[in-house]
């Protein structure tokens, strides 16, 4: 009897160099573990034909289907011999939709031997459509036959599986379903070898079948039934595993000290909270007093701060610093952009008033010092900003990524405030913490709503708070698609609506993907739009529409630009004007994205709306209606109708719950995107939970997570369990977790 590979067996050793080669290239998979974890992406039943009507534009499939008919055809042709070339057209059905194939050349005396009308068969090659039928030209295809009595090889080539059910793999151009499904068949009798991770005692008391039994019937399932019991079993792995991985994490997070941090009775913070004109609402109350018991605990609060644009989550975060200084340490508020840096600073030295005049003639008794750091600040400004920093003279410090620099010194940092965390690595997140005599206290803000199952899965070691509410005087925002290439007078008409807030007194955002300078060229790299189609044109760009709107139908206002690449003193100096109602409109790349406030403006304009994700526009979106008057936001799109970026935008103008988009951006975008792995370079580990559909597993794996951790943290009695870790927590994943 042959010996059964290892699952750690490099797959060139069980399926030869070429087909190995293949695997590892285009689907990631190195050894016979990988190849058995690489899941079937549907079923078809052995009776039954595919639904040919549904197919994916410029996606490869695999369909099965019957042959109608083929018809070879000849015509002229300069390379071919004597004049003549031929073309086979074959037409498949699955008795409602037809699909044409095409073959040219040499390439078409097999199928035209093999594809017979009544001939059903396997078919895999990429969508596109030629005189407006869809076909699959030169498509790869294996003849599906029930008994062999034709050709027993081509028989045995499929048909060693005798299921009624055929399993369709996420295959590549290289290598087909089919041919996947041989080397799985090959690697099968190792899924017995497969270590369970689940505890016995979780296994048998949610019925679950074993791991070796789940990866039999993923792939060769006999029923239906099959199919969902193995689904069942490997969603609890992933699911499970993660889970664990999170809670060791929170579990050590929870073992290192921290100084506490009590604001005094009436120190700094109580004489901020006096001078507050309005009263907090319930949500910043409720969640700031999470926050004041974390920080008065021994050990590092680890907590994200979710709430929607404009919820107030600044002013939480403030009184948390307060509180921090209070007790005699530092505070850091870390922003990803240098023009948000500025905003923060700014708007906290407004909130404080003279309680930000620590250090100088005639400060308040309770006062400390705010100190803003970017890259870009004068030698002078700088250096006086580190002495600031190192003496403690600064009790609250502002900046980018330059307040990780080596150089930056602190006296005693007590608490790291983070904004928009998917924007900042988490190896940065880690630098800074590793500023403080003891681990600082950490919170992590973010005005992208997350579904709270992947606020689970990705920030799993961290707790979550929700702001909710909106503060009083916040104003409701109008979103309309504006067709432009379907009704050119759409976009005229929204010009028309910026001319007339602006003679209302307001101010309006138009927002460009580009911004149109060498450096931006589009001609170096034409991008492809989110569907995947090669672009017609270059994305508008600030520099262009700005000239245009100037001199065409906002001619006589007062139009600004700002980008990311202008220098920081003129972004500072147009954001001032903008601020000061002295600019009408400005024209602006995302930089404006997140934490811009100006009350007064109340129109956005999105040109090249699709080309901007769901938060995105989401978080665009937040910039208007921050004051007393209505906001409107008009999304601008060449997309027709039925295109998928037009539905992105339909669903974006259609409501403003930020947690609603999540949930459809999250579902019309890979997981994978979505689970921080974006931030640690590892490929999502989820193959078959979905994290949208699976809340109660994740939930459910949470808890006994937790249960499992707290009563064996290093998992000694569980080796199972400790080896699927290892497979998920290579080396760059622990240190990703390690970081978070």
């Amino acid at each position: 009897m042959d010996l059964v590979p290892a699952l750690d067996e490099p797959l060139k050793k069980v399926l030869g160099p070429p087909t190995a080669k293949v695997m590892a290239e285009h689907l990631g998979l190195h050894t016979v573990g990988d190849l058995l974890h690489h899941y079937p992406r549907r079923y078809e039943e052995r009776g039954q034909l595919t639904h040919l009507a549904d197919l994916p534009m410029d996606e490869h499939v695999t369909v099965v289907a019957q042959v109608a008919d083929a018809r070879l055809l000849t015509f002229a042709s300069s390379k071919a011999p004597r004049g003549k070339g031929q073309r086979l057209e074959v037409t498949i059905t699955d008795g409602s939709g037809r699909l044409q194939l095409v073959f040219f050349g040499n390439g078409v005396h097999k199928p035209h031997k093999d594809l017979l009308p009544g001939t059903r068969a396997m078919f895999s090659g990429k969508v596109s459509v030629f005189n407006h039928r869809l076909q699959l030209a030169h498509p790869a295809y294996e003849p599906l036959r029930g008994d062999g009595a034709d050709d027993p090889a081509a028989a045995e080539s499929v048909d060693s599986w005798a299921g009624a059910l055929i399993p369709i793999y996420p295959a590549t151009a290289k290598l087909e379903s089919w041919k996947i499904a041989k080397a799985v068949q090959t690697v099968l009798p190792s899924a017995q070898e497969a270590v369970d991770p689940l505890p016995d005692a979780l296994r048998e008391g949610r019925g679950l079948v074993s791991l070796p039994e789940a990866l039999l019937k993923i792939h060769r399932p006999h029923t239906k039934a099959d199919i969902g019991d193995a689904r069942a079993r490997l969603k609890w792995d992933e699911a499970f595993v993660l889970q664990v991985a999170l809670a060791r994490r929170r579990h050590a997070d929870a073992q290192l000290p921290a100084a506490a941090r009590r604001p005094r009775p009436d120190g700094l913070l109580t004489a901020f909270d006096a001078k507050l004109p309005f009263t907090l609402t319930e949500g910043q109350q409720k969640v700031s007093k999470e926050i004041f018991d974390d920080l008065a605990t021994e050990h590092p609060m680890h907590r994200l701060l979710q709430g929607e644009v404009g919820s107030g989550k600044t002013m939480v975060a403030l009184r948390a610093m307060l509180a921090t200084v209070d007790a005699g340490g530092q505070a850091v508020m870390l922003a990803p952009t240098e023009v948000l840096a500025q905003q923060h600073h700014r708007s906290v030295t407004e909130m404080m008033g003279e309680l930000a005049e620590g250090g100088t003639l005639g400060a308040a008794e309770h006062s400390t010092k705010v100190v803003l750091l970017t890259g870009s600040m004068g030698a002078a400004g700088r250096r006086q900003a580190l002495l600031d920093l190192v003496t403690g003279e600064a009790g609250i410090v502002i900046g980018t990524h330059a307040l990780i620099e080596d150089k930056v010194q602190f006296h005693d940092l007590g608490l790291v405030v983070v904004d928009e965390q998917h924007r900042f690595g988490v190896e940065q997140r880690d630098a800074l913490r590793g500023k403080g005599k003891q681990p600082p206290h950490l919170l992590v803000m973010t005005a992208t709503p997350i579904p709270r199952t992947v606020a689970m899965t990705v920030f799993g070691d961290l707790e979550t708070s929700v702001l909710d509410q909106l503060p009083a005087g916040r104003s409701p925002i109008a979103s309309h698609v504006v067709p432009a290439a379907d009704k050119p007078h759409f976009l005229a008409r929204a010009w028309e609506r910026v001319r007339e807030e602006v003679e209302n007194g307001h101010q309006a955002y138009v927002v460009c993907p580009r911004i149109g300078d060498e450096e931006d060229d589009p001609k170096k790299g034409r991008k492809k739009s989110p569907e995947g189609e090669a672009e017609k044109r270059p994305p508008l760009a600030v520099l262009d529409v700005a000239q245009q709107l100037a001199k065409g139908p906002l001619q006589g206002l007062r139009v600004e630009v700002l980008h990311g690449r202008m220098p920081p003193d003129d972004k500072d100096a147009v954001m001032r004007r903008f601020t000061a109602g002295e600019a009408d409109v400005l024209v602006a790349t995302t930089v404006i994205e997140v934490g811009v406030n100006v009350p007064n403006a109340t129109a956005m304009v999105i040109m090249d709306a699709d080309r901007f994700g769901v938060s995105q526009l989401h978080q665009l979106r937040g910039r208007v209606g921050r004051g007393s008057a209505a906001g409107l936001c008009l999304l601008v799109s060449e997309m027709p109708e039925a295109s998928p970026a037009r539905r992105r935008l339909d669903a974006v103008a259609s409501t403003l719950d930020g947690f609603e988009l999540s949930r459809i951006d999250l579902e019309q975008r890979r997981e994978g995107d979505v689970l921080g792995q974006a931030q640690s370079g590892v490929r999502s580990s989820l193959r078959m939970l979905a994290v949208i559909e699976d809340e109660e597993i994740i939930a459910e794996a949470r808890e006994e997570a937790a249960e499992v951790v707290a009563a064996d943290p290093e998992l000694t009695g569980l080796p199972g369990l400790r080896t699927a870790l290892e497979a998920l927590l290579d080396e760059e994943r622990e240190q990703y977790l390690d970081k978070g």
